[in-house]
């Protein structure tokens, strides 16, 4: 890929250990370069205005600020950067208003490498779509805007799985949880599902990533702290 494909990018996250774990999530992803790293609403804003980036990785909550509200002002001001939101924020009204504020797509931590791959292509495949098209047609604006209707919508989620993440074993995973109605950890999903501890895990990390679990974790043996996790419903 030559170097005026590269998607440059600008990561917005208060918290430098997480804004580190972005950056090296990135640098892992062809196509994408890390630009500028910004942990305050302030410095976002210059970097966007110096660098011009095309991609910002946003969280919402800052110590000078929210991410929202310079979504909205990104708008306002018509600057061509795409939006993708990187937050821990799960209630509705949040999501309502990132969407109404055009972001490309919304990530909830803890932040999963896989969930993020996914979404990095699909929006490097989004932007050389758009720049190479002169002229378009229903059936071309069709298939670059979000469908309607719950059927596309189904199709849309099972081809945008990530990598390692099989819809079979997933629809296994949430079945599990729906009976049991407790706390599980990923040796016991594994088991009841016959999948290792570390298939077991990057599957319950994805849901965790999409919202249906919450993962709480145990300190009270002695060695590693252990995860458990639960419905988020």
């Amino acid at each position: 890929m030559t170097a005026q494909n590269i998607i440059r990018v600008v990561i917005a996250e208060d918290d430098s250990r997480i804004a580190e774990i972005q950056q090296r999530f990135m640098e892992r992803i062809e196509g994408f370069e890390v630009v500028g790293l910004s942990h305050s609403l302030d410095q976002t804003e210059q970097m966007v205005e110096i660098l011009q980036p095309d991609l910002l990785l946003l969280d919402i909550h800052f110590p000078d600020g929210n991410g929202l509200d310079y979504l909205k002002k990104i708008r306002e001001q018509k600057i061509n950067t795409d939006v993708i939101l990187m937050t821990a924020a799960r209630d509705i009204e949040t999501l309502k208003s990132a969407m109404h504020g055009g972001i490309f797509d919304y990530i909830v931590k803890p932040l999963v490498f896989e969930r993020i791959e996914d979404s990095m292509n699909h929006y490097l495949q989004h932007v050389q779509r758009l720049n190479s098209l002169h002229r378009v047609d229903q059936k071309t604006i069709d298939s670059l805007l979000p469908r309607r209707g719950s059927d596309s919508a189904n199709v849309s989620t099972e081809h945008s799985l990530p990598k390692g993440i099989d819809a079979l074993t997933l629809v296994k995973v949430r079945d599990l949880f729906e009976a049991t109605g407790s706390p599980l950890g990923a040796s016991t999903v594994g088991d009841n599902i016959g999948v290792s501890r570390t298939t077991a895990r990057r599957y319950l990390e994805y849901l965790v990533s999409s919202g249906e679990l919450i993962v709480d974790v145990s300190y009270g043996g002695v060695g590693r702290p252990e995860r458990y996790y639960r419905s988020a419903k």
